[in-house]
């Protein structure tokens, strides 16, 4: 092979590079093949298979390898006119390659080897350039290429290549655009942290985790950079808060504007989302709990579930929509939102202050003397708050300014002595629309403690609802009064009638007073020490149980303290409607006389329409209920219980539309109002404990000589207690006593 003639060297370099190209494209897959190859021959054909995807880097230079690194090259296409001196190759056929065996060659002779006929593929008419070598070459047939397993020293990548480790398997792609990704992996990392502070509740945090990881933690109040339409609905119904009458300064709105990184935008929002809960939960259920107003309060809890809140908000097509329907829906809490918003636009004119000073009085001329009109720069003043267009210059306090503060100070329950004292200026500085907009704010707080559904919807959303403050009492069905009637109510103090809504279950004709232990206790007892008989001549019985305590009684009658009839809602504080033979009272503008419970002007009325509401085939009338009384109680079941709401409204809009107030006859109002004033930083959701009401009998008491006793009732120290004697274990009837000497007292139940 060494001895080829120099003439033919540079020709031999020229396809030595040729097949190094080809070799080093195909070296991977060569040293793959099973069969090693034989001959040099199968190496040149196999060179000269073009393989897919070439890789376009230069080719080596022939001065990268040395002649004798390869016994025999296999020529993949002769090119014209040019035979190697180096190595014998054939000549290629396209559908036949037959090699040749190799001699060594004598200068004046090259190895001889098989030419290609006419027939075959031609030879190329040009030399195969180093850089596009496959074009050059007339290919061996593909359905059978010769494997090819020698290769030069230089093509060592082969076994690099079939060394190198398994790439990952592949993300899946991420659903968060791309702009939005880096807030998704800062909203990621904050929300994992164990030092995020921003939701102040841990369920609603549960929640935000929960929401954004659904998402793949993408924000939803902003879309690169700017805000969603979600964002927008949020933010505006936070800033409007105050036409709820909620404070727009509970729900902080984060500044998005400036919000220019991820981090802070990821922080931004954050904050929303948790604004965006405080008000869905404030506006649901109030910014304080009953309980921290009064021990003698008891709606049902209905709070908010988070989760619900961030998947209806940020859902809807009108977020803030979504986020105002979290506030109360009734028609009364609607039309005190818009008499609201009319209050606050009466505000818009200038604001008079009255300056502090001496106070100023008016005195009537007598007989010797002339009338005293004081004289005082603040007094024009005076006049235009007041109202007076008459002299409105003038500085005189006559007798026209002294009415005119005598008449002020009536309004604001200050004693109308017509005189312009320290506390009359301070209340004129505290215009009476303010006032009245507290007292509208602070009903609309209390209409979030009732339930969303006031009605039983099976009998056309039917309820009973009782303003305390108003002493009246209205059946509503269909979102319209059925019926209303006068109430008289618990008297201020331990006697106030409780705020309740419970289930009217039945009512009772000519029901038994089972007199409630702390009447015993604090009333009954110690009159019994004055007058012994003063039981007995109230129509009242008196037992002793068999542990020691005193049951104290009324049977059925028209004198009975109960009346006629009894509607019954069972309920802790053990109040309830009823009938009375006090019908005076009624009479009366303020009815606060009871002990707690309520009652009503015409109880057959309001039991007719009742019994009609839950048995309409029935056709109760007023004169067929007034025909069951008599001396037996009598149970009238309802098919479907009656939701009964025991309310405290001190602004109400009336069925002619205006707005009207009513004293704070419990001072449920100054409590609120005081709460929401001086309890910054204090959580008012927070539900106080206090104690329950006992439905022990009282302890056994020493009775002064001469009470009536009656005698053994029956009942042991298991026997019902007073809540079972009234309301008869919830509706059933309870055991009648069996008495000495006397029959068993009949209780009729009529169910249908």
């Amino acid at each position: 092979m060494r001895d080829c003639s120099n003439n033919r060297r540079g020709f031999d370099r020229v396809l030595m590079a040729v097949a190094a190209t080809f070799l080093t494209v195909s070296a991977t897959s060569a040293l793959a093949q099973d069969t090693p190859h034989s001959s040099a021959s199968e190496l040149a054909i196999d060179a000269a298979i073009p393989r897919p995807e070439p890789a376009n880097v230069p080719p080596p230079t022939a001065s990268d390898f040395k002649a004798d690194t390869t016994a025999a090259l296999p020529d993949a296409a002769k090119p014209a006119d040019v035979k190697p001196a180096d190595v014998q190759a054939t000549e290629a056929k396209p559908a036949e390659t037959k090699p040749v065996d190799a001699k060594p060659a004598e200068p004046s002779a090259t190895a001889k080897a098989v030419e290609p006929k006419p027939a075959d593929a031609p030879k190329t008419d040009t030399a195969v350039a180093p850089s596009a070598p496959a074009p050059a070459t007339a290919t061996a047939p593909a359905a059978s290429p010769a494997p090819a397993t020698a290769a030069a020293p230089a093509t060592a990548p082969a076994p690099a290549t079939a060394a190198a480790p398994a790439t990952e398997p592949a993300k899946a792609a991420s659903n968060v655009a791309a702009e939005d990704q880096p807030v998704a992996d800062k909203l990621r990392e904050l929300l994992a942290g164990k030092s995020l502070r921003t939701f102040d509740r841990k369920n609603e945090r549960a929640a935000a985790e929960k929401f954004y990881s659904g998402r793949e933690y993408a924000p939803v109040f902003t879309k690169a950079g700017k805000l969603t339409d979600a964002g927008k609905g949020v933010i505006a119904r936070l800033k409007d808060a105050a036409a709820d009458g909620l404070d727009a300064s509970d729900y902080p709105v984060p500044d998005f504007a400036a919000a220019t990184s991820p981090d802070a935008l990821a922080d931004a929002e954050l904050k929303l989302a948790a604004s965006m809960l405080d008000y869905a939960r404030q506006a649901q259920s109030g910014r304080m709990h009953w309980s921290q107003v009064s021990g003698d309060i008891l709606y049902p809890e209905h709070p908010i579930d988070p989760a619900e809140v961030f998947a209806n908000v940020t859902s809807a097509k009108d977020a803030s929509a979504a986020l105002d329907g979290y506030n109360p829906q009734q028609k009364l809490y609607k039309e005190l939102k818009k008499k609201l918003a009319e209050l606050r636009g009466q505000g818009d004119g200038p604001v008079i202050t009255i300056a502090d000073g001496p106070a100023l009085k008016y005195l009537p001329a007598r007989k010797k003397q002339a009338a005293v009109e004081m004289d005082d720069p603040r007094v024009p003043d005076l006049r235009n708050k007041l109202g007076i267009t008459e002299d409105a210059d003038s500085t005189k306090y006559d007798a026209t300014v002294a009415r005119a503060v005598e008449k002020f100070q009536s309004s604001v329950d200050l004693k109308p002595t017509g005189v312009l004292d320290e506390r009359t200026v301070k209340a004129l500085n505290n215009p009476k629309r303010d006032r009245q907009i507290d007292t509208v704010i602070v009903n609309m707080e209390r209409w979030r403690w009732l339930p969303r559904q006031l009605g039983a919807a099976s009998v056309g959303n039917a309820y009973v609802i009782l303003n305390i403050p108003d002493y009246t009492l209205k059946v509503m069905q269909n979102g319209a009064p059925v019926w209303t009637t006068r109430v008289v109510t618990g008297k201020p103090g331990q006697h106030a009638t409780p705020l309740l809504t419970e289930t009217m279950k039945y009512i009772t004709v000519n029901p038994t007073w089972n007199v409630p232990p702390s009447i015993i206790y604090n009333e009954y007892l110690p009159a019994l020490q004055q007058d012994p008989t003063v039981l007995q001549r109230m129509g009242l019985r008196l037992e002793r149980n068999r542990d020691g305590s005193i049951h104290i009684s009324q049977p059925p009658g028209e004198a009975n303290a109960l009346g006629r009839i009894r509607f019954n809602f069972p309920n802790k504080f053990l109040v309830y409607q009823h009938d009375t033979p006090d019908k005076y009272l009624f009479a009366k503008d303020e009815r606060a006389f009871s002990h707690g419970c309520m009652r009503v002007q015409n109880p057959d009325q309001y039991a007719a329409v009742l019994l009609n509401i839950t048995e309409p085939n029935q056709h109760y009338t007023p004169e067929r209920i007034r025909n069951m009384y008599g001396s037996s109680e009598v149970d009238l079941k309802f098919p479907t219980p009656i939701p009964v709401n025991i309310t405290y409204q001190t602004a109400f809009v009336d069925d002619a539309g205006k707005l009207q107030f009513r004293r704070d006859v419990y001072g449920r109002d100054a409590t609120m109002l005081s709460l929401l004033r001086n309890s910054r930083g204090k959580d008012l959701e927070t539900v106080v404990a206090h104690a329950q009401p006992s439905y022990s009998r009282p302890p056994s008491s020493s009775l002064p000589a001469g009470v009536n006793v009656a005698g053994d009732n029956g009942f042991g120290s298991s026997g019902p207690n007073f809540f079972e004697r009234l309301f008869g274990g919830f509706g059933q009837p309870e055991p009648q006593p069996i008495r000495r000497g006397q029959a068993q007292q009949q209780r009729r139940v009529i169910t249908r």
